[in-house]
């Protein structure tokens, strides 16, 4: 008869996968991708690396793993702050603002699972979770355009010039503030960026405003 696995032999095997994740998480927010390696992570997790590549035959699957997982999180976490949203509009500034304050409370990792460098097997892994974005803003802004919301245009070309904008306004190298200048504070940036996004889109600058205080205020 085939080996057929128990319930807590799944349940053990999920969570030591999971355990090995989570170091890999640790270890990216720390030092970016190229702080990935298999026995750094596996002290992380109390394993032996050996145990390591019984899941991830190499660095690249693990890494991999990761940016799947975190991608998984983040839509589910913008789409749940559009869906309690009022309106079409109020969604769509809604996903800004949560994809934006959640980039910045974990600048370096999201750095490392949407535009590090990496290699080509990882570059089509982030560019998935690029284009899950994208398609989750331009489903966004495709509702606020048939509700008479914004102006007609091109969803998926905005949804994606709206994805660089957020990754490379919070993320990339140009986020960083000049030599000596403070920071901005995080909700003034993410507010800056919002407003910002949603006149581009066509939102007269006063609703947009208003867009953002509303959003604010939920999120209080």
């Amino acid at each position: 008869m085939p080996y057929r696995r128990t319930e807590n032999v799944v349940r053990r095997l999920a969570a030591r996968h999971a355990a090995i994740v989570a170091a890999a998480r640790e270890a990216a927010s720390e030092g970016g991708m190229a702080a990935v390696q298999i026995a750094p992570v596996a002290r992380r997790a109390g394993i032996a690396a050996g145990t390591v590549y019984r899941y991830f035959p190499g660095k690249t699957d693990l890494i991999a793993a990761l940016v799947t997982e975190i991608s998984a999180t983040e839509i589910a976490a913008l789409r749940r702050a559009a869906a309690i949203a009022p309106g079409p509009l109020s969604a769509l500034s809604a996903a800004i603002m949560t994809f934006a304050a959640r980039m910045l409370r974990h600048r370096r990792l999201a750095f490392a699972v949407t535009a590090e460098p990496v290699d080509g097997v990882l570059d089509a892994t982030q560019l998935a979770f690029r284009q899950e974005l994208a398609a989750e803003f331009a489903a966004r802004i495709t509702a606020a355009i048939a509700g008479g919301r914004l102006p007609a245009q091109n969803a998926a070309l905005a949804a994606t010039a709206l994805v660089g904008l957020l990754i490379e306004s919070l993320t990339g190298p140009l986020a960083e503030p000049p030599a000596g200048a403070q920071p901005e504070p995080e909700r003034e940036r993410i507010q800056s960026l919002t407003l910002f996004a949603l006149r581009a889109l066509g939102v007269a600058d006063a609703r947009a405003r208003g867009l953002v205080v509303q959003t604010v205020v939920r999120e209080d």
